[in-house]
């Protein structure tokens, strides 16, 4: 159920994923509604913190305006371990394009 509200949410196409790829990004309230809500992207991990909160807590529009496909995929082996599994099935199964591992992220 949960993967299937996930799905619902997703972009058409990874190439939809717009957002920025440098400088600092600030979350609204709607999507990081509790704490940190300021992430620069220079750092891997506030970057890292920022595309899990995004994917998690985002509807549609917000993972179009606050993700980049380039750094979505270059993240998506590590990204993939720190959320959940019904929202990792539910990236994966819409993008195979998405690498799993690490090795496939590098080639």
């Amino acid at each position: 159920m949960l993967r299937e509200q996930y799905a619902l949410r997703l972009p058409a196409s990874l190439d939809e994923l717009t957002g920025p790829a440098a400088g600092t990004v600030d979350l609204p309230l709607h999507v990081a509604w509790s704490g940190r809500r300021s992430y620069g992207l220079g750092q891997p991990r506030s970057r890292m913190s920022l595309y899990r909160t995004v994917l998690a807590e985002g509807q549609r529009q917000d993972l179009i305006t606050f993700l980049d496909r380039g750094l979505l995929i270059a993240q998506w082996p590590v990204l993939r371990t720190l959320i959940s599994r019904p929202l990792r099935d539910a990236w994966e199964n819409r993008f195979p394009e998405l690498p799993t591992d690490k090795a496939t992220a590098a080639a």
